[in-house]
């Protein structure tokens, strides 16, 4: 199916989804692609992930720059519950990452189940797409859960 046709589909579901994300992303790569501009998607494919995961931080780092979050409350993250199982969580998150880098690189074309699926997601679940590695990392997971329990 051409490129073009695939685009306006995702912006019909995203406004039909009501995901601002997904419209806005599909018509950014529609007008690249309308204006033959074709030669900067590789470098929007491999730096975009970058730029959106550098934005998701800075949003996230924001608190500390604006003091809302002080050195003590850093502390108590080591002496709390929830700031260990935090540290815990961001570990292992970090962790799926690096085995959803794995996977990508030894099934590369399972890129298109983890874009669908995501899509899925956002649209249907209200979810906030944050990058295929965690996407990858949750499918690596999975498919060692399958694999054990249907000796795959």
């Amino acid at each position: 199916m051409n490129g073009n046709i695939l685009l306006v589909i995702l912006i019909i579901i995203g406004l039909i989804g009501r995901s601002n994300i997904i419209t806005s992303a599909a018509c950014i790569l529609l007008i690249v692609k309308l204006l033959s501009l074709d030669r900067y998607l590789p470098s929007i494919e491999r730096r975009g992930l970058e730029l959106g995961l550098l934005f998701l931080t800075i949003g996230v780092l924001v608190p500390f720059a604006s003091e809302k979050i002080s050195a003590r409350d850093v502390l108590s993250v080591f002496s709390s519950w929830p700031g260990i199982i935090a540290l815990t969580g961001g570990a292992i998150a970090t962790y799926m990452n690096g085995k959803g880098l794995e996977l990508l690189k030894v099934d590369p074309q399972i890129i298109a189940g983890l874009v669908m699926g995501s899509i899925f997601g956002i649209i249907f679940m209200r979810g906030i797409p944050v990058g295929p590695l965690m996407a990858a990392g949750i499918t690596a997971l999975l498919l060692k859960v399958v694999s054990f329990f249907f000796k795959m």
